[in-house]
């Protein structure tokens, strides 16, 4: 049965807390796309196809043809910084793209100037802000990011907004009670509880309004009962967290490959280094345990150890991240797997990943944005789980267990999508291809 969806009429603000070098490239592409100067590459609103019916039927549109999306003509961006540099200033200063690119955009970027962030220093502690709000309460804080967003929408004749999260990682914390309930957390807010980070302020202001929320980073945020129930109060889609754009983007297609052929992993140590902003925040040892949390998780859930105990029961799973300023954007990560096979021989498998973390986050980014806006509009609330296929460590519904292979992931997308459309979905099964010579 096909679902009601709103058409995608009239402008889409996409606001981002945390105006750096991800948003910037993000900022910079859809740019440079409406122009006609680069391509969106890596974006599958934009360049990819979604499969229809059977293979022989040949059914391949583009998803942005199948399904109603915003159009990048029709998209606008904002938002909050700790710093108050354009996106033009940051852009340069953030190393990503090269002086040749950001010029010709230098007129739009320039307009776009970053709101006042909330800051706590117990949850981000190597930065030095010049750009941040002041107020009595954390309630407060959320009331100030409340109008921004309103007037936002009003000043940019906006029909619909999006908020998502590309600031820096926070510093790692766990549920306590203030996050049980609505009106414990709203309590909090008040009362300007310690546990509420200002991702989660962020989180609450947008959900309150009713707009979608994306969580992009590691650090707790949109996960927790609170901010759940606020969101099917208010018919709110959310998502989160962390986007999945380097290493653990290649673990996510290596160790199904595994799983797959039930070859066994002895260990897989990982470490990368980067020089960005992101760099700098992760050399604190909070911040990073959020980031070894949300990594660390893949590998388990796509092994499955309790399965198979004798092929990954006893896996060591190392991570490291080095901050390493001369590097800036170019992360760089270097994985090595002790992995066993047939009659228990051993071997190995390298890999040194050399990337640009924000032009691989970037589309990633637009593509939630973009998707998440369409299940807004789709009437849908709550945790978006099938947009995971972009997330390091999914956010799922309380006591489910998340699915963290990306083929898997992919399917899911695909299937929500023909789902919502009234198409038929796709197993993969096959068989009715020869039934005649099978069954005969």
């Amino acid at each position: 049965m096909k679902r009601e969806i709103k058409k995608a009429e009239g402008k889409l603000g996409i606001l981002l807390p945390g105006m750096g070098a991800v948003a910037t490239t993000l900022i910079a592409g859809v740019l440079a796309s409406r122009k006609g100067l680069s391509k969106p590459i890596g974006s599958l609103t934009q360049m990819g196809t979604i499969r229809l019916g059977k293979r022989t039927d040949k059914r391949n549109p583009l998803i942005k043809d199948f399904v109603s999306l915003a159009n990048l003509d029709d998209v606008v961006f904002g938002g909050w910084d700790l710093f108050t540099d354009n996106a033009y200033e940051t852009a340069n200063k953030a190393g990503v793209l090269e002086k040749s690119d950001i010029e010709p955009l230098k007129d739009e970027l320039i307009k776009i100037k970053p709101m006042t962030a909330v800051y706590d220093h117990k949850y981000l502690v190597n930065l030095t802000p010049n750009n941040i709000k002041e107020g009595p309460t954390k309630m407060d804080l959320a009331q100030q990011l409340m109008a921004d967003i309103e007037n936002f929408k009003k000043e940019n004749n906006c029909s619909r907004i999006v908020v998502l999260w590309c600031a820096s990682t926070e510093v790692y914390s766990a549920q306590t009670d203030v996050h049980a309930t609505v009106e414990s957390l709203e309590e909090g807010l008040r009362n300007n509880d310690p546990n509420i980070s200002p991702s989660m302020i962020y989180a609450y202001a947008a959900v309150k309004l009713g707009y979608p929320y994306i969580n992009g980073a590691p650090n707790l945020s949109c996960d927790v009962p609170a901010m759940v129930e606020l969101s099917h109060r208010t018919n709110t889609p959310i998502m989160g967290k962390d986007f999945k754009s380097g290493q653990t983007l290649m673990k996510t297609i290596l160790a199904p490959g595994l799983r797959a052929r039930l070859i066994g992993l002895d260990g897989w140590f990982s470490t990368n280094i980067l020089g960005n902003r992101d760099g700098e925040v992760l050399d604190d040892p909070g911040s990073f345990k959020s980031k070894e949390v949300s990594k660390s998780g893949v590998l388990h859930d796509i092994l499955e150890p309790e399965l198979f105990p004798e092929l990954y029961g006893n896996t060591y799973h190392k991570i490291r991240i080095e901050y390493y300023p001369p590097r800036g954007d170019f992360k760089e990560s270097w994985d090595c797997l002790d992995i066993f096979g047939w009659m228990n021989y051993k071997m190995q498998i390298k890999i040194n990943f050399s990337c640009r973390d924000s032009i691989l986050a970037a589309p990633l980014a637009l593509d939630l944005a973009l998707f998440i806006d369409l299940a807004k509009r789709a009437d849908m609330r709550g945790v978006q789980e099938w947009l995971s296929f972009y997330c390091k460590s999914p956010q799922t519904a309380q006591g489910l267990p998340a699915q963290n292979d990306v083929f898997k992931q992919l399917e899911k997308l695909e299937n929500t999508l023909r789902y919502l459309k009234g198409e038929d979905l796709i197993t993969h099964l096959g068989l009715d291809y020869y039934e005649n010579e099978l069954f005969a």
